[in-house]
């Protein structure tokens, strides 16, 4: 159980920060809106969210994949055909 001294919790700002993301993108993250990715756990008080700093990190270790697996969609295996049309 951890105790009052190691308790260490992050506002949504804070864990933006960290991970060089937007506060919005953090947002998305705890409501579980971020396709491939598990939500991050937070605590809620009213409207406010804040996450613990090792939560944080045991869900980075969780959604820590190999490029190959996060980028295999966002390669483009065709381009798309233009109809340039007749050019006069």
């Amino acid at each position: 159980m951890p105790t009052l001294e190691s308790f260490d919790l992050l506002t949504l700002a804070d864990a933006a920060k960290l991970l060089h993301c937007s506060k919005a993108h953090i947002c998305k993250a705890v409501s579980g809106r971020i396709r491939g990715c598990t939500p991050i756990p937070a605590v809620s008080l009213g409207r406010r969210k804040l996450i613990r700093r090792e939560s944080l990190r045991l869900w980075i270790e969780r959604n820590e994949r190999p490029c190959a697996d996060n980028c295999a969609d966002a390669n483009i295996s065709t381009l798309p055909e233009r109809d340039a049309g007749e050019r006069a």
